[in-house]
């Protein structure tokens, strides 16, 4: 079963130049495999339009509120940027490694551990580096950073040269990792490289690609009055975190079958919006056809829908009435989505 044919068009390009089953039996667990399913192939397929690109200037806030502003390190110092997440099973195997990283190179080379931001808080961020001892800087990001970097797995690893263009992007903390930290050692100072902005309002861009989708605007009245609901996933959230994280496995659940039970009553317009993290066409495709689903999916590829939502957790839905106004966000523990599509019903 082929997902449907408008899927492109929430394969947003990004800026800058641009355990259990599934997803850890096949890409996560010590695979440093580089085909297109592994969590290595994923990450090199995401750097591949990056390579040699000029780096992001992001001014990062860690979560002892000191600042790190990275255009002032391009042209002295490399970068080394590492996206993880708490709940991320080769994360918390890859990080002693990379706290000796940090300690090794931490003279040598800016080294900041980026969290996600993706169903975390900054309380499980400070009690994970409490537990694990972690002394070098960690910032959570807001997005901004993961889709100008084409986050797609964690950890995901980048490299930023002294010039401030992207070296490397990877997944697996190998050989190539390494070499990439010791050519980006090796490099002569030079004058700072950073990526420009194209002009383009990223709310503009988001509203366009919105108002594209399925030919039903997100934004605006709509002529048949009809409710809309975007649902924000991700495919592997019911397998994935059924060990590690039940209670977030069994909301993924509970908000599917509802899903699924409402749609098939009609009378509202919906939109499935995966995330792009550990998730690819074939994935969503995957997950439609073992689970099921009934409403139309979605791939937000860079995660511009989810951060115009500000959608941090999955599973969120987002209801709207005819007019395109929020009626009412119902985010992973709330439930009783049936009574916020009659709210937004109701409404005028």
């Amino acid at each position: 079963m082929r997902l449907p044919i408008l899927l492109p068009l929430l394969l947003i390009v990004a800026a800058c130049g641009k355990g259990n089953d599934g997803i850890v039996s096949k890409a996560e667990v010590g695979s440093t495999e580089d085909d297109a399913e592994s969590g290595q192939g994923r990450a090199l397929e995401a750097g591949r339009a990056l390579i040699g690109k000029r780096a992001p200037a992001a001014l990062l806030r860690t979560i002892d509120g000191d600042s790190i502003d990275l255009a002032s390190a391009y042209g002295h110092k490399p970068v080394y940027l590492k996206f993880w997440a708490t709940w991320c099973i080769p994360c918390r195997e890859q990080m002693p490694g990379f706290e000796a990283d940090y300690e090794k190179y931490r003279d040598q080379i800016l080294t900041v551990a980026v969290n996600t931001g993706f169903n975390d808080s900054e309380d499980a961020v400070r009690d994970y580096r409490k537990q694990h001892g972690l002394q070098m800087p960690i910032a959570i990001d807001d997005g901004t950073l993961g889709t100008a970097l084409n986050l797609r797995v964690t950890p995901q690893h980048v490299v930023i040269g002294r010039n401030g263009r992207i070296l490397y992007v990877g997944h697996a903390a190998d050989d190539r990792l390494r070499q990439a930290l010791a050519d980006a050692i090796r490099e002569p100072a030079a004058a700072a490289s950073v990526a420009p902005s194209d002009g383009t309002p990223e709310t503009a861009a988001t509203a366009s690609a919105l108002d594209a989708l399925a030919g039903v605007p997100l934004t605006g009245a709509i002529a048949d009055g009809k409710p809309r609901v975007l649902v924000f996933f991700a495919p592997w959230c019911e397998s994935y975190f059924a060990t590690s994280r039940p209670a977030y496995a069994a909301n993924c659940k509970r908000m599917r079958e509802e899903v699924n039970a409402l749609a098939s009553a009609g009378g509202v317009h919906w939109f499935g919006i995966s995330s792009g993290l550990w998730s690819s066409p074939k994935d969503l495709e995957d997950y439609r056809s073992s689970k099921a689903m009934s409403v139309p999916l979605y791939l937000d590829a860079t995660g511009r829908l989810f951060r115009s939502f500000d959608v941090r957790d999955v599973p969120t839905a987002i209801v709207l009435d005819r007019r395109g106004r929020i009626v009412r966000r119902v985010g992973p523990r709330d439930g009783n989505l049936a009574a916020a599509i009659r709210l937004a019903e109701a409404r005028s």
